[in-house]
């Protein structure tokens, strides 16, 4: 998986008005000062660490895989593409 400087998809922006919360409130209940990095994870220009990850799923109230849904599809494919190609008692 390749992301160069394209955007990694993600539903953040999504899951976030679906609750009615504003990127200050978010960005509060993370423990950040601002909103830049909610901002900049909506925009894809960059990925929360894998705690504010379970934390954002958790105030959204949907699994981490639900946030990248299209992250986790080409990861899944790209797995399973390497377990074909190797044993599993290796």
């Amino acid at each position: 998986m390749e992301q160069g400087n394209r955007p990694i998809p993600n539903r953040l922006k999504m899951h976030r008005k679906v609750m009615g919360l504003k990127q200050r409130h978010v960005a509060r209940l993370l423990g950040l000062h601002d909103t830049k990095p909610i901002s900049l994870w909506e925009k894809g220009q960059a990925m929360p660490n894998s705690v504010n990850l379970i934390k954002l799923s958790i105030i959204y109230r949907t699994f981490p895989n639900e946030l990248y849904y299209e992250l986790f599809g080409e990861l899944r494919e790209e797995l399973t593409a390497l377990e074909a190609r190797q044993p599993a008692n290796q």
